[in-house]
């Protein structure tokens, strides 16, 4: 999967505070991803991101 610094995802689970819309700031085996509602960083393994993806948004097209 495709995925660069600045795109934002779009998760099947949500993060506790409700927001399933996370903006990719390192890419890598590890992604850190970032809350847009709350602005928690998490760092999780690429496996696991990759597993949980809904759809990927680049600029306004989504992907």
């Amino acid at each position: 999967m495709d995925i660069q610094i600045n795109d934002h995802i779009f998760t099947k689970k949500t993060h506790p505070c409700g927001c399933n819309e996370f903006l990719v700031l390192r890419v890598g085996m590890d992604f850190k991803i970032q809350c847009t509602k709350c602005g928690r960083e998490v760092m999780l393994p690429r496996v696991k991101i990759e597993k949980n993806i809904k759809k990927v948004k680049r600029g306004e097209e989504f992907l």
